[in-house]
């Protein structure tokens, strides 16, 4: 959730178009090679993407949306290389409020934070010659909720990640006072009200004292709203809606959700892997087994259906599965198999490998396990698995 938390005179209000089903946005964002690049960064094929996007910024030096493009793929190519888009993080491993280190990217984290001061820079020179450029507004405040997401995901600076949501909410009501056709904006305004409204009720007391109000109900229909009709966070929004229904445990509304993105990109390997894992949150763990060996067998076939599949989180998805079916042989295997992938990264490895060591000992496999253990504590001390890693090297994993 935190990825996404993310005056009116004689002045027009910019070169925004309306698109074919009525949004207003900025005219970049319909133009074909805009599309076509959109296409490849939601198959996954970032390096594809990469090459594009860079080719649209450059024929558009002075467009801050063309800067976002580039952005943006590079905040979620990073995201998924660091393996920080497998859902079952955040849901099983309390990733806000445990010690989950990521081996950062130093040359990505400048490349990404040069290009998200880029983006505000060229927004900026606009907004000072005309401060009712909707697209301009826009395109800060879009630059601005990646950044966002990077710096609390990655940098986990979740206090400055705050207080850059709310900038980016800002930008976006600025836009929407204007024109509420402008569709997009309203991503970044339907996450902030789901998530206040999420609150406990001792924090929506003290939100509401400094005059924060939210409603789930208002979220999911601002979601709904860009899912259908927005140009450049509609995928996005429907991402969030299907991660908000899957909190709510509205699992059959979350699977209609995911799978008509992985109709729409049949060639994205996580909405494939979301399926699974709402089946597996659902309940219905024989269906989820069966649909991540479905996924694998998919992933390493011949002819490489999934541009850059990370395999590690579909054993992984499948060593949950299998693990809730108590088919304890079978977790071990999957959590294995996920240590062993290219891509693996290193929070996913001791993630996956503290699993193995717990269905080894669950299995009478003392010395395998501490094997796997000992790997955990290898890959750095400072997490909460290599905690528990060391607490069953002395005494074994029974199942609590």
């Amino acid at each position: 959730m935190l990825a996404v938390i993310l005056f009116g005179v004689a002045l027009p209000v910019s070169a925004a178009v309306k698109a074919p089903n009525g949004t207003v946005t900025d005219p970049l964002n319909l133009a074909p090679e805009v599309q076509a690049a959109y296409r490849h960064f939601y198959d996954l094929d970032y390096g594809t993407a990469q090459s594009l996007f860079e080719k649209i910024a450059a024929e558009h030096p002075t467009d801050p949306m063309a800067v976002d493009y580039v952005l943006n793929n590079a905040v979620f190519r990073e995201l998924y290389r660091l393996d920080l888009l497998d859902t079952t993080l955040y849901v099983e491993d309390g990733f806000l409020s445990g010690k989950h280190p990521v081996v950062e990217n130093r040359q990505a984290t400048r490349q990404i934070q040069a290009l998200y001061q880029r983006a505000v820079d060229l927004s900026n020179r606009r907004l000072a010659a005309n401060p009712n450029d909707a697209d301009a507004l826009f395109a800060r405040g879009f630059a601005t909720s990646l950044e966002t997401i990077y710096i609390g995901m990655v940098e986990k600076k979740y206090v400055t990640a705050l207080h850059l949501a709310s900038s980016s909410r800002k930008d976006d009501d600025a836009v929407l006072r204007m024109d509420p056709n402008y569709v997009d904006c309203y991503l970044i305004v339907g996450v902030h009200e789901y998530v206040l409204g999420s609150l406990t009720l001792p924090l929506k007391v003290l939100a509401g004292l400094v005059g924060i109000h939210g409603s789930k109900s208002r979220g999911f229909k601002d979601l709904e709203k860009v899912g259908q009709y927005g140009i450049v966070n509609s995928v996005s929004a429907r991402t969030s809606l299907a991660i908000f229904l899957r909190r709510e445990a509205q699992y059959p509304q979350a699977i209609d959700v995911i799978d008509g993105l992985a109709r729409q990109y049949p060639h994205n390997f996580l909405f494939a892997l979301e399926h699974a894992n709402l089946l597996k949150d659902a309940g219905q763990g024989m269906s989820a087994i069966a649909a991540y060996r479905a996924l694998l067998r998919l992933a390493t076939a011949p002819g490489g259906y999934y541009p850059d599949p990370h395999l590690e989180m579909a054993y992984y998805g499948l060593g949950e599965a299998a693990r809730g079916q108590r088919q304890i042989a079978q977790a071990a295997i999957a959590y294995e198999s996920a240590t062993m992938q290219p891509t693996a990264s290193p929070l996913m490895k001791r993630r996956a490998h503290l699993a193995a060591g717990e269905m080894l000992d669950l299995l009478g496999r003392r010395a395998q396990a501490k094997q796997q253990y000992d790997a955990v504590l290898a890959l750095g001390a400072e997490s909460d698995q290599a905690e528990r890693a060391a607490k069953f090297e002395t005494s074994p994993y029974r199942g609590k």
